[in-house]
């Protein structure tokens, strides 16, 4: 089974690095991005013996302790089928 987790800085949160991305892309003729929020990306393998029940509350706990930071970032975990 794979899962993917999408780790993305809370919309109350400035975002330095984003910010940086968006006045590049204008720099080099595209106007029409006002603006840009970075984040991260994980693909994760998980053995074919868990469950899909077991798989979720696992990730959900790995996204929140050790992917991402819950003070200043969301989480989000697909299972992919």
């Amino acid at each position: 089974m794979k899962a993917r987790v999408y780790v993305s800085i809370k919309p109350t949160v400035l975002d330095p690095q984003g910010q940086t991305i968006c006045s590049a892309l204008n720099g080099l003729g595209h106007k029409e991005i006002a603006s840009v929020r970075q984040g991260k990306y994980f693909e994760i393998g998980v053995s074919e013996e868990t469950s899909r029940d077991s798989a979720v509350k696992i990730l959900d706990e790995i996204a929140r302790d050790v992917l991402s930071n819950p003070v200043i970032e969301n989480y989000r975990v697909e299972i992919l089928d």
